[in-house]
């Protein structure tokens, strides 16, 4: 399936018969279920809320249990008056898992929210089989350029507002491939979708709590998860040789590219994306 037909074909209306599981005073997440067996959790990030990730996991849907949710303050879930921290994000996630009774889970992190699926894995390593970081925010030896990025992202969202801030992180995020191959039309029709999700007051405090991370190159050998590092080889934020560099740190830490995707590359290549996903998966589990 080409770009422009994946593309059209995403579906971001919330479902009125989703469950909203109540994780601690005043936190209700919305989130939904499909597929039976092995669950995979892809967690939300900037522009990947809930009903964006149920158009990029309908291959894994068919051979697993995929749990998608939006966390406090972003997308259905619940508001509350300070920005949750990761700890806090933490322990909404364990709640939601224990409330479904799913004992583990494997953890698709992506963009801002590898640095969660990376402290999940250190804070409940019970709770955590097996970790993917899809365009990891920080790199083998730290992460000085990603945090100088989002702070640039951070300026221009406070200055210009959220168009703004999608012109500039459009090129930034996405391929060249998919750039040429959306053309205009393409990258209006994204633009609206992103302002139809976003929150200016979220995606500020997304940043800030993003740029605020202290990644270090002694966190990953600390995770016994088997951990896939998949990055494109169009990432502006981590080259295929920095991806593959990263993954060695981990203990049993694995690296793949996908050819010509960009920083989110399910958005370029989605079936490439599931396939690898699933492969690293049935590999996990055969060692049980």
């Amino acid at each position: 399936m080409s770009i422009v037909e994946n593309m059209s074909r995403l579906d971001l209306s919330y479902r009125d018969d989703a469950q909203r599981i109540r994780t601690r005073e005043g936190v209700e997440l919305y989130c939904e279920s499909r597929g039976e067996g092995t669950v995979i959790t892809p967690l939300p990030n900037l522009v990947a809320t809930a009903p964006i990730w149920r158009g990029f996991t309908e291959e894994l849907a068919q051979h697993h249990r995929v749990l998608v949710y939006d966390l406090a303050n972003h997308g259905a879930s619940s508001r509350v008056e300070k920005e949750p921290t990761w700890e806090e994000h933490a322990t909404d996630l364990i709640a939601m898992l224990d409330a479904l009774e799913i004992e583990s889970t494997y953890l698709i992190g992506s963009s801002t929210t590898t640095v969660f699926a990376r402290d999940m894995a250190l804070w409940h390593p019970d709770r955590v089989k097996g970790l993917v970081l899809s365009g990891p925010v920080f790199g083998p030896q730290g992460m000085r350029r990603q945090k100088q990025l989002q702070r640039n992202w951070l300026r221009t969202l406070e200055s210009n507002g959220l168009a703004a801030v999608f012109d500039h992180l459009y090129p930034e995020m996405f391929s060249s491939e998919m750039n040429e191959a959306l053309g205009t039309p393409g990258f209006l029709g994204l633009r609206e979708a992103f302002m139809a999700v976003s929150d200016p007051e979220e995606l500020a405090r997304s940043f800030k709590s993003a740029a605020n991370d202290t990644h270090t190159p002694d966190l990953p050998p600390q995770i016994a998860a088997p951990t896939l590092v998949v990055v494109g080889d169009d990432d502006i934020l981590l080259s295929p040789t920095g991806a593959q560099e990263l993954a060695d740190q981990f203990q049993d830490g694995t690296c793949r590219i996908i050819p010509k995707a960009g920083h989110q590359p399910f958005f370029d290549d989605a079936g490439t994306f599931q396939s690898i996903i699933l492969e690293f998966v049935k590999d996990v589990e055969s060692r049980v």
